[in-house]
């Protein structure tokens, strides 16, 4: 085949990029090669993306700000679309994926131009205002939920449900069995994701302080923390006799999912895919003040199942998230059947369809990778 390259396009924020990554893994298994663009920030991704090279395009975000600082956003990504039509003539892609977030902006409109195949990838359930922006002009949109809103009904008529494509390590923890109840243990994993983990740093500490002796010796907890957060979280932790691993950032992630009973966080298209795939029960408490919504969509996805308690930010407290760990307290076995609804709505090969879909849309010959 074409040594020609698949050039994906992601945000550089994690929620976009491991999907990317995911795919990449994928195409890469068929034979096909890759490449990956982004903005600045993707560049540190190039040692976890199978791809033969990385390009940084300039991009910005125009909602939000002063007009003044639209207008100037808006200068960078037609600057930026100047650069990918550049790239893109060098570099010939077969196709160009885009995974959301403004840095795809500048790769898939040069796209557009240049009559090159486009798939977009829309990880959430409501779709975003940069996918919403390109959909008109991509030739194939995948969703990651079976349904999604926002969409326009000429849009609607591209897409193809493929799942949330799901890195290496998440299909390793979806064979692992869910832990035993058998000790009396309740193991939590709290994770805030890149925007929310303040907030958990604030409510979850004094939750579980809060409760009785006897519960709080039959806590263990892993805690993802700011930087900043970690030190007085670990204080109220040590202080209430809770045992506690707090950290600002685990490599492992997906195997701490696999290890708990019950998870507390935020609802981002990736942690509620990886929890469905994973099969774990959860809190979850989307991200407020989103225009989009796309969190409340997200976790509507895991409540449905029975899988997720969704609890909006201003309605948690530490009251209201200790009423809900003494209940896990009191009837562990419900969260393993909850993990067990979670895993109806799980898509463990959405990154093998997402890459069946690429190639059928670039018209692809595939090979096997060495």
């Amino acid at each position: 085949m074409s040594d020609r390259a698949v050039l994906v396009a992601a945000g550089g924020t994690g929620g976009h990029l491991f999907p990317a990554e995911a795919l990449s893994h994928a195409l890469k298994k068929r034979g096909v090669p890759v490449e990956l663009v982004s903005d600045s920030r993707a560049l540190k991704y190039g040692a976890d993306c199978p791809a033969r090279a990385v390009h940084a395009i300039p991009a910005a975000t125009p909602s939000g700000g002063s007009i003044l600082g639209k207008a100037l956003a808006a200068l960078t990504l037609a600057r930026g679309t100047f650069v990918a039509r550049g790239l893109l003539r060098r570099i010939k892609p077969l196709a160009v994926v885009g995974f959301g977030g403004y840095p795809t902006v500048p790769p898939l409109l040069a796209a557009a131009q240049l009559k090159i195949p486009s798939i977009l990838h829309e990880q959430n359930a409501v779709m975003g205002r940069a996918n919403r922006f390109l959909g008109a002009g991509a030739t194939a949109i995948a969703t990651g939920f079976p349904e999604i809103s926002g969409l326009d009904p000429r849009v609607a008529a591209k897409t193809t449900h493929v799942g949330n494509p799901l890195r290496p390590m998440v299909i390793e923890a979806a064979g692992l069995p869910a832990p035993s109840t058998d000790d009396g243990l309740l193991r939590l994993l709290v994770t805030g994701g890149s925007q929310g983990a303040r907030v958990m740093s604030d409510i979850v500490p004094p939750a579980l302080a809060a409760l009785p002796a006897e519960a709080r010796a039959r806590l263990r907890v892993v805690q993802q923390a700011r930087p900043e957060d970690c030190e007085r979280v670990i204080a109220v932790y040590r202080e209430a006799g809770v045992a506690h691993e707090v950290a600002a950032f685990f490599t492992d992630l997906p195997m701490r999912i696999a290890a708990s009973h019950l998870v507390i966080g935020r609802a981002g298209a990736s942690t509620v895919s990886e929890l469905a795939a994973i099969g774990r029960a959860c809190v979850l408490v989307p991200l407020p003040g989103s225009l989009d919504q796309d969190q409340a969509g997200n976790a509507a996805v895991l409540a449905k199942t029975g899988a997720a308690d969704v609890v909006l930010q201003k309605d948690f407290t530490p009251a209201a998230l200790g009423a809900l760990l003494l209940e896990a307290l009191d009837r562990p076995e419900v969260l393993t059947e909850r993990g067990q609804a979670a895993r109806t709505v799980g898509v463990l090969d959405a990154a093998d369809r997402l890459a069946a879909l690429v190639i059928r849309v670039a018209s692809i010959e595939v090979g096997t990778s060495p």
